[in-house]
């Protein structure tokens, strides 16, 4: 199949006959890849010409009726299709883009962290918070070129890391050729931890919104949300569930973070209390995050998940995230 919409020549056309191409009302709807004979245009061998529609088909009768991505409609009388299939839906533009330049997003959603690059590579190291260090803001997201050979490529991170006290960590795309740079030095996934590997999950915030609102009210008694930092480019959000408990002082049953920078939000840190589980005090916080970030302007939502964390990846599925790439954390021998 040629590029839609290129003509094509070639001799008489074996099958073009209503019916005999496989298409009819039922692709009304749905994506679809057209080749049909061009009338009044000859090709170079005398025979007919063709060229390629490719669209969403909006009506099959009278004629099939396609829309091309520019807006376009392209009327095909039945008579002159010669072949046609559905086609997968267009990915959507978030998903298209690369996984070096996802997780060089996320990695700009981190206040106060330091950032230096090496060429395509970007070096990172934070404080801790929470008594931790996050190993996406200490680690150096290793996606794309560096003119150095692979030792001292692997040396420099070292060396950076080591001038600051972090352990060197590098984050690489599972697969990826930054993978085999590191592993042909002996660096492997850590053995203090238990699961390396992390899933980048990509959302529509629209789809999202409405996944939330077709679960209904949530039974949280007091819900906050507060900006804690702002500076030109970026926005942090901090939310929090409360409830009374009898006898006590109000209680933090869920909270989790986000923060957005153009139209791309990223959420951390969404946690509930073991005792509240399983009484929507999570999806709570989420909705109250989702709420803030689409008046802020927000159209995609990122996260990071745990390749382990089931139940984490069977409610993020059912929102409307998809994975987009895996990483896994890599540190040298020794």
């Amino acid at each position: 199949m040629t590029p839609p919409d290129e003509p094509q020549h070639a001799g008489t056309p074996a099958a073009h006959d209503l019916g005999a191409h496989g298409l009819g009302p039922h692709v009304v709807g749905t994506r679809v890849v057209v080749r049909r004979v061009v009338p009044g245009q000859v090709g170079p061998t005398g025979g007919p010409s063709f060229t390629d529609v490719l669209g969403v088909a909006e009506q099959w009768s009278p004629s099939l009726v396609v829309r091309r991505a520019d807006g376009t409609r392209v009327e095909v009388p039945h008579d002159l299709i010669v072949s046609g299939k559905p086609v997968p839906p267009r990915p959507s533009p978030r998903l298209r883009v690369d996984a070096g330049a996802a997780e060089a997003r996320m990695r700009l959603l981190w206040p106060g962290t330091e950032r230096e690059r090496l060429e395509e590579w970007v070096l990172q190291a934070s404080s801790p918070t929470g008594g931790r260090l996050r190993r996406r803001t200490n680690s150096v997201l290793a996606a794309g070129t560096v003119d150095l050979s692979p030792a001292d490529a692997r040396a420099h991170v070292a060396d950076w890391y080591a001038a600051r006290e972090r352990r060197p960590l590098a984050m690489v795309v599972v697969g990826s050729a930054e993978e085999e740079l590191f592993r042909d030095g002996g660096w492997h996934e850590p053995v203090d931890v238990d699961g390396w590997q992390v899933a980048l999950q990509l959302a529509s915030l629209a789809q999202v919104r409405r996944a939330l609102a077709r679960r209904g009210a949530s039974p949280y008694a007091d819900l906050t949300v507060v900006e804690t930092h702002r500076d030109e480019h970026l926005v942090v959000l901090h939310a929090e569930a409360e409830v009374d408990e009898p006898g006590a002082e109000r209680v933090v049953v869920a909270r989790g973070g986000a923060a957005v920078r153009g139209d791309w939000a990223g959420l951390h840190d969404l946690a509930v209390e073991p005792a509240y589980r399983r009484a929507g005090h999570g999806t709570a916080v989420l909705a109250a995050l989702v709420d803030e970030l689409a008046a802020r302007g927000a159209t995609t939502l990122a996260l990071h998940v745990l390749t382990t964390n089931a139940p984490a990846l069977a409610l993020y599925e059912g929102l409307g995230f998809v994975t987009h790439h895996t990483v896994t954390y890599l540190a040298p021998p020794g």
